[in-house]
């Protein structure tokens, strides 16, 4: 016996697969309808009729008697266009949108509520039908308002994160949103992780393709273990190499017996030992041969499995790329209606909707798309008016480009609109503060152009309802570097602007080059690297107590990464300079290192969540050997020799004694009394240890947040900020919580004593420690000697 809750869930899995078909067919709908409004041909429209009749087909299975009205009638008026019957206008095609809409809606809605949600919505479905079999009959289209319907919470999340941006938030029109779903199909773009994703299967017997969906937190951890069979098949090389090793120490064995052999038959040498001699040689042989075909079968075996782990690992990449196009269903629906708001004509063309992009960046690229797709329609392209005028077609032109090329995904953004006003850019700059009158004259182009990608900077004379230039570019900026790639503008007075990323083709796999840092592997991603330098000592030059290096006419500041990275100097020396340039969009710097490894393609391991956030490293990875190597994270790099540069002394490179001092233990000593003060410092100096003083909790609190220190010794009474209050401060910040501290106070009292211990001092002394060696003790004792 059936029951009724059986039904019900037979039903609601009924109406889940009703949900995803309609999904993969309203972008069908939305992106055919808007180039049909461009280019009304028969076969442009003939898909879209299908469509109409799928959404249909599929909606009466399973009951949706409105659904089916609606979807009935766009299949009439498709139908009628298709044969020439009727010659779609505009107001036609916002008609077949908003019917498409109501599909759209139907699939951000959960789906027990999805009757619910119809019935509500009856007369306006009633309208959408009836306006839309009005047009058959000539009559103009009308446009009925839906009654909105709060969208789930992660949809909401999503949308309230895009319109926090400057240039949306402001924007007073509601665009169609585009759904969301649990599981995709072949069509959808890559879902986040804790969703299903929808994977094809290409069985042997079968012509048809067939669909599993997998959850996509089994998809990365299956990426992962592709990863590290990848790496462990290749690890076998050096068992290969220990092999032929092995064969040659046996020939050489082999021949010294040989030669011993042949001395004993003119000696006298009892038979006996002569036969046990020449069985051994023998067995010998025996072995030689056995151990070259273990080679030969080993060799085979290694490059096998290589070659099986290659392919492994290929066809799960696969399975992560997605074409671009189903990234952007929504940009042709959203450029139509921008430009029919702004009185603006625009041809929106999108070259390379095949190319394969990592599932991750696809979803990331959709917000810093959105900014760049609604500041060249409302800054960059001009009014049908304004182009006649300045002898250009009334009509803009913007495309949106996605190829491979040289290991990286391109993707460009170009229009043929008014171009960037430079010197505009150049006024702002000084206004701004960002340089002086003098330094903002030197500036090329290129250089002023960067400014745009900085937060709050716009040239617009006005922030309208849309966008304003500049603003939300430094969205884009943030997540084309939190991917590893770049981002750069090229523009030309009266002709235009094109917005060029440059990404990398997957999150997953990473080609990068390998440095050597005391000893150790480090990887740097190429996509972040600017030059590659080898120079030697005499061709760095000091200015202002600053080493720099003159490449094409420009001064790079010169750090040593073992400062940045704070590791002691190498022992082992060799010759010349090896230099990554580095830079972010506006400093640039010459790392040095001990020397180049090569280049590699590194499969990414994420750092356990457990680690925290590690100064300048990003990830992980496994070489060849199997040894690990740290991923260096460029950002973060520039930002450390960004605080070295203005908190501290920057040592010069090949400095050994000066490098060596500034690895000394580091204490900060928090006290209101200058006579205190100096004398903690005096004793901690000392004895060997680098000390920084700070005049009350507050400035110790600053202090610290700038710099690094292994211990911190803190008074109790001081202004602004007391010694419990900047331990608790110090405790709760997730990047100092395990840094060791010394209270340090005139009285010794019980209660100061449990308030300071349980805030999470370690030790608590009174001043009269000064006369003896327990202040000195309890530092050794935390962070050892100097």
């Amino acid at each position: 016996m059936t029951t009724q809750s059986q039904t019900d869930m037979a039903d609601l899995s009924m109406l889940d697969l009703f949900r995803i078909e309609a999904e993969n067919y309203t972008k069908i709908l939305e992106t055919g309808l808007v180039e049909v409004e461009q280019n009304q041909t028969p076969e442009k429209i003939e898909p879209l009729m299908r469509a109409a009749h799928s959404i249909k087909g599929a909606a009466r299975i399973v009951g949706l008697d409105a659904v089916v009205g609606i979807a009935h009638a766009m299949e009439d008026v498709l139908s009628a266009a298709q044969h020439g019957k009727l010659k779609l206008a505009s107001d036609h095609i916002d008609m077949l949108l908003q019917g498409n809409d109501l599909f759209l809606h139907l699939t951000t809605i959960d789906i027990a509520a999805i009757p619910e949600w119809l019935e509500g919505q009856f007369e306006a479905i009633d309208a959408i039908s009836g306006s839309l079999r009005e047009i058959l009959t000539g009559q103009p289209a009308k446009a009925p308002e839906m009654k909105p319907t709060p969208p789930p919470a992660d949809i909401q999340e999503q949308k309230e994160a895009l319109t926090t941006a400057p240039e949306i938030q402001d924007k007073k029109e509601t665009l169609p949103e585009r759904p969301v779903v649990n599981v995709p199909t072949p069509e959808v773009p890559g879902s986040p992780v804790n969703q299903d994703v929808t994977l094809k299967v290409r069985p042997e017997e079968k012509d048809e393709e067939s669909f599993v969906r997998v959850a996509s937190e089994s998809l990365n951890r299956l990426m992962g273990f592709a990863g590290e069979c990848l790496v462990q098949a290749r690890s076998t090389k050096p068992f290969s190499t220990s092999l032929l090793k092995m064969k040659d120490w046996h020939l050489e064995l082999g021949s010294a017996l040989e030669k011993i052999f042949e001395f004993s038959k003119n000696k006298s040498v009892p038979k006996e030992v002569q036969e046990k001699f020449g069985e051994s040689l023998n067995q010998l042989d025996q072995i030689r041969d056995l151990l070259v075909t273990q080679i030969v079968d080993f060799e085979l075996f290694s490059r096998n499995l290589e070659h099986l782990a290659d392919r492994l690992y290929g066809e799960v990449v696969a399975i992560r790329m997605r074409p671009f196009s189903d990234g952007l269903p929504g940009f042709p629906r959203m450029v139509r209606d921008l430009a029919k708001n702004m009185g603006k004509k625009i041809t929106f063309r999108i070259i390379g909707e095949s190319t394969k992009v990592d599932r991750d960046i696809l979803e990331k690229l959709e917000a810093p798309l959105t900014h760049l797709l609604r500041n060249a329609i409302d800054h960059g392209l001009e009014t049908p008016e304004e182009r006649i005028a300045a002898n250009k077609p009334a009509e803009g032109i913007l495309i949106l480009e996605a190829r491979h090329s040289s290991g990286t995904l391109n993707i460009r953004l170009t229009e043929d609109g008014r171009g960037i006003d430079v010197e505009r850019i150049r006024r702002k700059v000084v206004e701004k503060g960002h340089a002086s009158k003098e330094m903002a004259a030197n500036l090329t182009d290129g250089e002023l152009l960067d400014f745009l990608f900085l937060p709050g900077f716009s040239t617009a004379k006005k922030i309208t309802e849309v966008s304003g230039r500049g603003v939300g570019l430094d969205v884009v900026l943030s997540m084309v570097q939190k991917v590893g790639g770049s981002v750069r503008v090229e523009t030309k007075p009266g002709s235009g602007t094109s917005f060029h990323l440059q990404l990398p083709l997957t999150l997953s796999v990473l080609r990068a080059l390998l440095v050597d840092i005391c000893g150790e592997p480090y990887a740097i991603p190429l996509s972040r690297i600017d030059h590659i330098l080898r120079s030697d000592q005499d061709s760095l030059k000091i200015l202002e107590d600053k080493q720099f290096y003159t490449f094409e006419n420009e001064h790079i500041g010169i750090v040593d990464a073992h400062q940045v990275l704070r590791m002691p100097p190498s022992d082992e020396r060799y010759p010349g300079l090896y230099i990554a340039v580095i830079s972010d969009r506006l400093n640039q710097y010459g790392l040095v290192v001990d020397r180049f490894l090569g280049e590699r393609e590194l499969v990414v391991i994420p750092l356990d969540a457990r680690l925290g956030t590690i100064p300048n490293i990003s990830a992980g990875a496994i070489l060849e050997d199997g040894s690990p190597v740290l991923i260096l994270d460029v950002d973060d790099l520039v930002r450390s020799i960004d605080n070295l540069l203005t908190h501290s002394r920057l040592h010069k490179v090949d400095d050994k004694k000066e490098l060596a001092e500034g690895f000394k233990k580091r204490i900060l000593v928090v006290d209101d009394s200058l006579t205190v003060r100096e004398v903690e410092r005096r004793l901690l100096e000392n004895s060997g240890y680098d000390v920084t003083v700070a005049v009350d909790g507050m400035d110790g609190w600053n202090t610290l947040v700038l710099n690094r220190f292994d211990l911190v010794i803190s008074d109790i009474d001081m202004p602004r900020m007391n010694g419990i209050e900047l331990i608790k401060k110090i405790k709760g910040d997730p990047n100092l919580k395990d840094l060791p501290i010394i209270i340090v106070s005139y009285k010794d009292r019980e209660e100061d004593r449990m308030m300071g211990l349980e805030a999470g001092a370690d030790y608590y002394l009174t001043k009269s420690s000064f006369h003896d060696e327990s202040l000195n003790n309890a530092v050794r004792d935390l962070i050892g000697e100097a």
